[in-house]
């Protein structure tokens, strides 16, 4: 994300909140009390990438004494093909596409309570030891240069589902501050890339590539940087979809089967 031009001291942080009626029992007891810092806390994250493969969760435990991180239990859950088809058709103008778009995100969040109920299962966690599930949505619309940007996702009834409250519309307040709204991975890297003396760079291949800048925690004064760089697994499986029948080019089988351009190479190198 890049710097805000309306303040440079400005956080460019924000997001949007849904609870669950049994918000009461939602609150893990480790995140309440004047230890709570210092608690494992556990939390739940939640998204489905521009390639619209597939729902992809992680239930993690964070560790603020040893800002350590471990995954306690990952899933991947293909999308109903009906669905897919309907958000990838609602990434332009349609008709009657408000209503739509409603049903779409309930869908969706349909979609992702059923892979937050495996990961639950999966750690052998109940509802009560997750302090919170981060929720990207479907992008369907990115148009910063507009200041808009639309993820679909109804966080209330996924919230309701799971029993437990959601963090969601991650990029609206960088967007309202200035910024592109995009890459989120930046914070995630720095936290966890990011050495006290060497200058590291890291590629994220998504449905879109972006790459984070990391100076060395010695340089105060440099910022982290994150940007995008363009489309990356979005149009190579659109490709392998026309081209080979198959959804993606699984492990790069295909692609190893090529030779390489030197040339080309270089020069995007």
């Amino acid at each position: 994300m890049r710097p805000s031009s309306r303040s440079s001291s400005r956080r460019r942080t924000g997001c949007a909140c849904a609870w669950p009626s049994s918000t009461a029992s939602a609150w893990p007891a480790s995140s309440k009390g004047a230890g709570a810092l210092l608690a494992v806390r556990r939390f739940i994250g939640l998204m489905s990438g521009t390639s619209l493969d597939a729902v992809d969760g992680a239930l993690i435990e964070i560790d603020a004494r040893a800002a350590g991180l471990r995954t306690a239990s990952f899933v991947s859950q293909a999308l109903d093909e009906t669905l897919r088809s309907e958000l990838e058709a609602l990434q332009a103008t349609s008709p009657d596409e408000l209503a739509r778009a409603a049903i779409a995100a309930n869908r969706l969040a349909d979609a992702y309570a059923a892979v937050a109920a495996e990961l639950l299962a999966g750690a052998g966690c109940p509802p009560s030891a997750i302090s919170a599930i981060g929720a990207h949505g479907q992008t369907v619309r990115h148009r910063p240069e507009l200041d808009y940007t639309i993820q679909l996702l109804n966080p209330a009834r996924l919230a309701e589902a799971c029993g437990i409250p959601v963090v969601c519309d991650l990029r609206a307040a960088d967007i309202a501050a200035g910024g592109q709204g995009a890459p989120l991975a930046p914070a995630f890297h720095a936290w966890v890339f990011r050495d006290a003396v060497e200058r590291r760079a890291v590629v994220n291949l998504g449905g879109i590539a972006n790459v984070t800048l990391l100076p060395p925690a010695i340089a105060t004064a440099e910022a982290v940087l994150g940007f995008d760089t363009g489309p990356a697994n979005t149009l190579l499986d659109v490709w392998c979809r026309r081209h080979t029948g198959a959804a993606f080019d699984r492990d790069g089988d295909w692609a190893r089967g090529g030779r390489a351009d030197a040339a080309l190479l270089g020069s995007w190198l």
